[in-house]
């Protein structure tokens, strides 16, 4: 279907490699038939199918939160331990899993619960602005998936950072980084800004009032779990995120597909994976595809399509991208300077009549 051919352009100053895609426009499928396909699939789900299996997973979070605290009150370590990581599983189930479909609009039908629940799992839970999750996640990456200078997932690229430090050891830095981060993409907006300090701090006061109360913690002890769970699965948080865009083909502004070949091109799946699908959803690890074709789908509802999806683009001769975590993590290591710290190459898409 397509040609694909990788060279330097000589007029591209900075020598960035360019790939040229020529592709018959005539043989790239519509969206809108995959789409009428699955919405007459969705038409015979039901609730508990687009939201309610979703709602029992978040609602298992919040009793496995009291369960963290109680075996934080141990002084059996395995016990503690125990505690402490389940305590950090929750909060990336809330403040990502939870708030990222809050902010597509995949946690229930009304878009003003939506918001509201935004703000909770985000601001609240999480600490990171939703405001600004929406306005880097749905108004940019979202619609410029893989466009260099937009979507193309560069925000998550330090190339100052040694490789191994970088994907082994900087994650860990990160639930430091929520709060300045959010507040710098906020100045100027006060009201947000301030709406988004009060449920910070609201959320930040829950976490030490329950650590000290139920868990017999000390307000330093306190705020150092609250740092320490944060940061246990910070590590696969940023892997998962560079693993699916970054590496895939990336289009200039000038040169960007349909949006059917842009997603299916530039998005990778990772397997089904019990522990990372429900941390941090299906629709960012085994549905990721799926997910960034129809992103309002909830994560449920992105997993139960994935048969519909992956069997029309193969039928259709276009990628439907998969790949390993042990893969990708071998790959980004090795490939780290190729991959995060060189300009990617920039593919031109040509669409041939």
């Amino acid at each position: 279907m397509s040609f694909a051919s990788s060279k330097k352009d000589p007029n591209e100053e900075n020598g960035t490699e360019i790939v040229y895609d020529k592709v018959k426009l005539a043989d790239i499928p519509k969206f809108s038939d995959l789409n009428q396909e699955v919405m007459a699939f969705v038409d015979k789900c039901t609730w508990m199918d687009k939201y309610g299996v979703d709602w029992c997973i978040t609602s298992l979070g919040f009793v496995m939160v009291y369960v963290a605290l109680v075996c934080m009150q141990s002084s059996n370590p395995l016990t503690f331990c125990l505690g402490v990581f389940i305590y950090g599983y929750c909060f990336q189930m809330f403040s990502v899993r939870c708030a990222h479909s809050s902010v597509h609009n995949a946690l229930c039908e009304s878009r003003t619960l939506n918001r509201i629940w935004g703000y909770f799992f985000g601001d609240l839970c999480g600490s990171f602005s939703s405001d600004v999750g929406y306005d880097i996640h749905i108004r940019i990456h979202h619609p410029h998936t893989n466009i260099i200078g937009l979507g193309d997932s560069s925000s998550w690229k330090v190339s100052f950072l040694p490789a191994l430090f970088y994907m082994y050891c900087a994650p860990l830095l990160l639930p430091l980084m929520s709060v300045p981060v959010s507040i710098k993409e906020l100045w100027g907006q006060w009201m947000k800004m301030a709406r988004y300090c009060t449920l910070m701090m609201i959320g930040i006061a829950i976490n030490l009032i329950l650590l000290m109360k139920i868990s017999g913690f000390s307000f330093i002890g306190a705020c150092f779990c609250i740092h320490v769970s944060r940061a246990l699965l910070s590590i696969p948080y940023i892997h998962v995120n560079i693993f699916q865009h970054i590496g895939l083909p990336m289009y200039s502004r000038d040169h960007r597909p349909k949006k059917i070949y842009q997603m299916s091109t530039g998005v990778l799946n990772l397997p089904r994976n019990p522990f990372l699908d429900y941390t941090f959803g299906h629709a960012i690890i085994s549905a990721h595809v799926e997910h960034h074709l129809f992103p309002h789908m909830s994560d449920n509802m992105c997993l139960m399509i994935k048969p519909i999806v992956s069997q029309f683009l193969r039928k259709n001769d276009l990628p439907y991208n998969e790949d390993n975590y042990l893969s990708r993590m071998w790959h980004f290591t090795v490939k780290y300077r190729e991959l995060m710290v060189n300009a990617p190459p920039i593919t031109h898409f040509v669409g041939i009549q």
